[in-house]
């Protein structure tokens, strides 16, 4: 089997090993693949394994040998999967690699905005703590979270995560999820509610058009004053010029993503400059533990595939 891969880099930088799929046949890895490269490096592929190149009908009209599209990742609309059926293309994702990163993220983002580690370690080194004429001092308000509400949008494996540990810091947990499933130690509400009740609210739902711009005015002016929004789902779940402006105008206290509704972001977007706003660059997913599963996961949907079996498959 030829398998060429198309973007391999964020994957696997260098610290992995590609042998699990050079084991099922033979590889060809490119860091990444413009558009107007993607039909020559793919041409002789049966397999493509991608993880954000974009296959559209166009392109899979020119590629008569791709028998298989592995998704290096959850998220799969970077593929026309129509035009991939219609070409009896299969198309599988990864799923369930990353929960504990991501919910580690998303306390690393909630811990940075309530205790301000590296900012108050920032003005450490700058002389601060030195000059100063008392024993400690902070920057900033310093927050407890033991006692806090924090409500989450979508209830997963990584929202299952996340819930644990916020019951570990003394933390009331209210959910909302389309079909809610009982949980020991946490309410289901309503949507509503959690925008109302929560001094936390963090997402966790995939991108539909029934999820898309959840978090908009109307439902950010819902929220209490001092309430924190997370996301470590999908960027568009959010409207970022009225995150923004939410901010600007205080109608929440601050915000922590590691998704944006383009990645990477334009210059322009409004939550660059937007108050107590933290943003790290989509690296939930990207431990080296759950890239390492990740590929091992790869390869077992290809290798599934070859034997003649289905698994993950979304088309």
């Amino acid at each position: 089997m030829n398998i060429t891969i198309l973007d391999g880099y964020t994957l696997n930088p260098g610290d992995l090993d590609w042998a699990p799929i050079h084991e099922l046949g033979n590889v060809t890895i490119y860091d990444r693949s413009a558009a107007e490269e993607i039909v020559e490096r793919a041409k002789d592929a049966e397999a493509l394994l991608v993880n954000k190149v974009v296959l559209t009908e166009a392109i899979l009209d020119q590629l008569p040998n791709v028998k298989y599209i592995g998704v290096m990742a959850t998220g799969f609309n970077n593929i026309d999967i129509a035009a991939a059926r219609k070409h009896n293309i299969t198309v599988t994702n990864v799923k369930a690699y990353g929960p504990a990163s991501v919910a580690q993220q998303t306390f690393a983002l909630l811990l940075s905005l309530v205790n301000h580690a590296e900012l108050h370690s920032q003005s450490v080194y700058a002389g601060e703590w030195i000059a100063s004429q008392d024993f400690c001092y902070w920057k900033t308000p310093l927050t407890e979270l033991a006692g806090k509400t924090m409500g989450l949008i979508g209830l997963g494996d990584i929202g299952s995560q996340v819930a644990q540990i916020a019951l570990a810091f003394g933390i009331k947990v209210i959910a909302y999820r389309k079909h809610p499933t009982p949980m020991q130690g946490i309410e289901m509400v309503s949507l509503e509610d959690v925008f109302e009740k929560s001094d936390v609210v963090s997402l966790h739902c995939p991108l539909t058009d029934e999820t898309k711009e959840i978090v908009n005015q109307e439902r950010l002016a819902r929220m209490k004053r001092n309430a924190l929004l997370l996301n470590t789902g999908r960027g568009p779940l959010i409207n970022e010029a009225d995150l923004a402006d939410a901010l600007k105008n205080g109608i929440i206290a601050g915000a922590g993503l590691d998704v944006l509704s383009t990645e990477p972001p334009k210059p322009d977007n409004p939550l660059l400059s937007a108050p107590n706003c933290i943003i790290t660059p989509h690296v939930a997913w990207a431990s080296f533990e759950a890239r390492k599963r990740l590929l091992t996961m790869v390869a077992d949907n290809l290798e599934s595939f070859k034997n003649g079996e289905t698994k993950n498959v979304v088309s």
